[in-house]
């Protein structure tokens, strides 16, 4: 059960005892087909139902171990040139994929009135870090150029993700930084990231369980990913912050985690870099995933939505 000590949401609470009657395996406890399946599960069972869009497009571009698969997401059959939102999704590196993050894709294309492109990458313990951030970066890229398949002319780049979509959100752009793309990135959301090493911190212990993302399943997610905590592709807490891009980042009080987003937002703030900070009170990991369950994650999505209106309002 959720420690009483630390304040939980009446509508987060509901959900956390649900599951707990449940009995659910832990992560490490299953096959990697079963954790795979049982987080398309979860969100399927928690998350509001995809909005309907003019263009939904499964589409593939060139990468580095071949063909990556995307989808392009928009509420409008066509559009002038815009900046185009680049979507990585959460899972560890390891689970999650175009499926499990639909919904939310549709309804950050569909309150946005962008176009969103959600990237398919390559897969831990298949394919170890950086394969990931690799394919993350070759589909920037790519979307960068305005290809004639995207239908699209982009004026800038958005990069946003959850979880291990966060890091490759904050990758994405310190690397676009440090070699520019044919445009730049215009804003960065990285949503409970993974910025800094969260093994060893007070969060990770004080969360363990009972708060959907458990310390076994970070742990899990880290040795099947084998990242390099010496490389900034890993540990973008390591990078360059000076060249970082507007940002709206984002935490949830009651994730493991948490504190690996802190630690981002106090190395933007020493950079100086313009940002926003919102930490969801009394809500946990994977909140923007879970807003059938926990109605009150619809509001706290759109909130990130309208700081990101905010920021892009500035940047413009």
């Amino acid at each position: 059960m959720a420690s009483e000590t630390h304040y939980v949401r009446p509508d987060v609470q509901a959900l956390l005892s649900m599951l707990e009657a449940a009995g659910r395996p832990a992560l490490a406890d299953m096959t990697l087909a079963e954790a795979r399946q049982g987080y398309l599960a979860l969100h399927a069972m928690a998350d509001a139902p995809a909005r309907e869009l003019a263009v939904i497009r499964d589409l593939a571009c060139p990468g580095p171990a071949g063909d990556i698969p995307v989808r392009l997401y928009d509420k409008r059959d066509s559009r002038e040139p815009s900046p185009v939102i680049m979507f990585f999704h959460g899972g560890g590196f390891v689970i999650g994929d175009l499926e499990s993050h639909h919904s939310l894709c549709t309804e950050i294309a569909h309150q946005m009135d962008l176009p969103l492109v959600a990237v398919d990458y390559r897969r831990a313990p298949e394919h170890k870090f950086p394969a990931a951030i690799e394919d993350c970066e070759a589909a920037a890229r790519w979307v960068a150029t305005s290809p004639d398949a995207l239908g699209r002319t982009a004026t800038g780049l958005v990069t946003i993700g959850d979880s291990a979509g966060g890091n490759a959100a904050i990758v994405v752009a310190q690397l676009l930084g440090a070699n520019p793309a044919e445009v730049t990135v215009v804003l960065q959301v990285p949503i409970f990231p993974l910025a800094s090493d969260a093994l060893g911190s007070k969060s990770l212990e004080k969360f363990a369980e009972g708060f959907i993302l458990t310390k076994v399943a970070v742990e899990f997610f880290d040795a099947c990913y084998a990242p390099d905590r010496s490389d900034p592709r890993a540990m973008p807490i390591l990078g360059n912050h000076a060249d970082t891009p507007p940002t709206v980042l984002v935490t949830a009080s009651l994730d493991p985690i948490r504190d690996s987003g802190r630690d981002y937002g106090a190395a933007l703030a020493q950079a100086g870099i313009d940002h926003v900070f919102l930490e969801m009170r009394g809500v946990t990991h994977s909140f923007t995933n879970l807003r059938k369950a926990v109605p009150g994650a619809q509001q706290d999505l759109e909130r990130v939505l309208g700081a990101m209106k905010l920021m892009l309002e500035r940047a413009a």
